[in-house]
């Protein structure tokens, strides 16, 4: 059985883009210095395992590679061209590429219409008039593609994680690909393909989003738009591609001074906070305020099944954790019940005394609650049909004072968050009810550097055991927020 993409010929050029077995850097100076030189660099850190061909008309050699004096030279079929000569010679460039039978090509040059000048702004259009005639182009103005399965990595992207995903990223902003990319490394989300198109002279974020829609490899799209081309064919495209999977998107430009600042940058139209909102929410279509947002909103609709959750059980560390939680929640359109008075009556015994709480939020009155007990109490709140997912607030920050009465070196050797992934893991296995974890630390001070450390590895754990992780109570829950409206919207219009 053939995937729609295979059976999709508009696409059938995607793979050699995203996948090339060989790579042509144009302009790449022996010395090193400029763009040609990073990006070679960066596709050499990040373990590309496919040929790479250098060219600059002055030849030479650089990081071990032959330079070509020109693409003709080259003795094999190129697959992919990364371009990054001056403005006025990439048309030039691009169109020995093209006749080169070069699939597709990435500009990083800059200097074409964000300028504003009549110069910038033929230059693109003659950009335009080659990619019509048979290749396709990223860019120009862009930092270019990331795809973990291949090697390809954006510059500046030499130490990226290898290891792909299910989570595709289509960005106008450069600088906001690469954070969004090392977000990643930390936060665990695992890209299947992330594109900077810049300003989009040829495939922008209409068609990319299009093909990422029957992508087998991509379950979650997310986007950073400043303006588009053909509203009408962007919603349309976007309506369909939501009915199979969420489309996250933050879009740039929407008050007076972000318009002013997008025509500056990729000579986009903002638009109207008002009509994007309401075309969004019609197109059942994810809308954040920023990448931090984003960046929790795909962790969770690649951690967590896709389902409609409301009710929640929290289990924190203290009385104030319970209501700040529960008071968000009901912010965010979920709630967190009563328990029935079995599984009170049940979890109450295993609750250390005195101090704790059991009806739900659950208030265990100690930072050094053992895991095998946590998950003794969430297995137990598990039973009530009112709870979709639970949610876990842990303060592994106060391990830190039994360093300091026990003489320890460091947090890490005392804090169990091995045991505390494995037994959370678990309690989503045999419940069928997912977990996060929300992971605070209030400890900042130079002298507690330890605890972040141990955090950082403890969120490593987690997250190896399918479990999500935030940082802040809000931030989770406005995620848990984002894939239940999705999923329920999806459900009502199916």
């Amino acid at each position: 059985m053939t995937s729609e993409l295979e059976d999709n010929k508009k696409f059938s050029e995607f793979d050699r883009i995203f996948n090339p077995k060989s790579i042509a850097v144009i302009g790449v100076s022996s010395k090193g210095s400029g763009y040609g030189g990073g990006i070679i660099r960066s596709l050499q850190g990040v373990g590309y395992e496919g040929n790479i061909f250098a060219v600059n008309p002055k030849g030479g050699e650089f990081a071990g590679i032959k330079i070509y004096k020109s693409m003709e030279d080259i003795p094999e079929l190129i697959d992919f061209a990364i371009i990054t000569v001056p403005a006025q010679h990439v048309p030039e460039a691009l169109e020995v590429c093209r006749q080169k039978g070069v699939s597709g090509a990435e500009i990083l040059s800059a200097g074409f219409k964000e300028t504003g000048t009549k110069e910038g702004i033929a230059l693109e259009e003659e950009i335009k008039r080659i990619a019509a005639k048979g290749i396709r182009v990223i860019g120009p103005n862009c930092f270019g593609i990331y795809c973990p399965k291949s090697g390809l990595t954006v510059v500046p992207g030499p130490d990226l994680s290898r290891e792909s995903g299910h989570v595709a990223f289509l960005s106008q902003s450069g600088a906001m690909t690469i954070d969004f990319a090392y977000m990643g490394n930390w936060m665990g989300i695992k890209f299947s393909k992330v594109v900077s198109f810049g300003n989009g002279s040829d495939l922008r974020d209409t068609e990319l989003l299009e093909y990422l829609s029957v992508d087998p490899e991509t379950h979650v799209i997310c986007m950073y738009i400043e303006g588009v081309d053909d509203g009408r064919s962007f919603f349309r495209i976007l309506k369909d591609t939501a009915k199979r999977k969420p489309v996250i998107i933050y879009k740039g430009g929407l008050s007076e001074a972000g318009k002013r600042a997008v025509t500056s940058h990729t000579a986009s139209m903002g638009g109207n906070r008002e009509v994007w909102e309401s075309l969004l929410r019609q197109c059942n279509a994810v809308q954040v305020n920023d990448l931090i947002e984003m960046a929790n909103a795909s962790l969770a609709f690649s951690q967590l099944p896709a389902r409609v959750y409301k009710g929640l059980s929290v289990t924190g560390g203290s009385g104030a954790l319970g209501v700040s939680a529960s008071d968000t929640a009901e912010i965010f359109g979920l709630s967190v019940p009563l328990f029935k008075k079995d599984i009170r009556d049940k979890i109450d015994k295993i609750l250390p005394k005195p101090g704790s709480s059991s009806p739900n939020p659950i208030d265990v009155a100690n930072a050094y609650f053992r895991p095998h007990r946590l998950k003794e109490v969430l297995l137990h709140a598990a039973t009530d049909e009112k709870i979709d997912l639970h949610v876990v607030i842990k303060l592994l920050h106060h391990y830190k004072s039994l360093v300091i009465k026990l003489n320890l070196d460091s947090v890490k050797e005392v804090t169990p968050y091995k045991d505390l992934a494995e037994n959370l893991k678990e309690v989503a296995d045999r419940s069928n009810k997912p977990v996060i974890v929300v992971l605070p630390n209030i400890r900042q001070e130079v002298e507690a550097i330890d605890i972040e450390e141990m955090m950082r590895e403890a969120k490593k754990e987690l997250l190896n055991k399918g479990i999500a992780v935030f940082d802040d109570i809000k931030e989770a829950l406005k995620a848990v927020s984002h894939v239940s409206v999705f999923y329920s919207r999806q459900q009502k219009r199916s």
